[in-house]
């Protein structure tokens, strides 16, 4: 396996810490959200509940399905960016650890 430099390394950090960073806080805000607006959102229905109830009990859990699947998109998009390239890594690697 190459070496990869010092910059490169730090810059791919940054961007999947960020990607972290907003899904989490996306996440929180969801999460947060129905129990902090529940009261407005009592008077609205969705499929004959109401709509805090039906946003804290599928809502969120919709939206952390959308957030794992944006995740998985945008770390490969990333990945690709920096040039990490797993299916190589396995292949060189042949699944043993390497050291470094």
């Amino acid at each position: 396996m190459r070496k990869i430099d010092k910059r490169v390394a730090e810059a791919y950090f940054r961007a999947r810490t960020w990607l972290v960073i907003i899904c989490l806080i996306i996440g929180g805000i969801v999460s947060f959200g129905v129990v902090a607006f529940a009261e407005a959102l009592s008077r609205f229905t969705i499929l004959g509940m109401p709509a805090h109830y039906y946003m804290g009990a599928q809502g969120a859990v919709v939206m952390f399905v959308i957030l794992l699947f944006v995740n998985a998109v945008i770390s490969d998009r990333i990945d690709r960016k920096f040039g990490i390239d797993e299916e190589q890594n396995t292949r060189v690697s042949s699944g043993k650890v390497l050291d470094h």
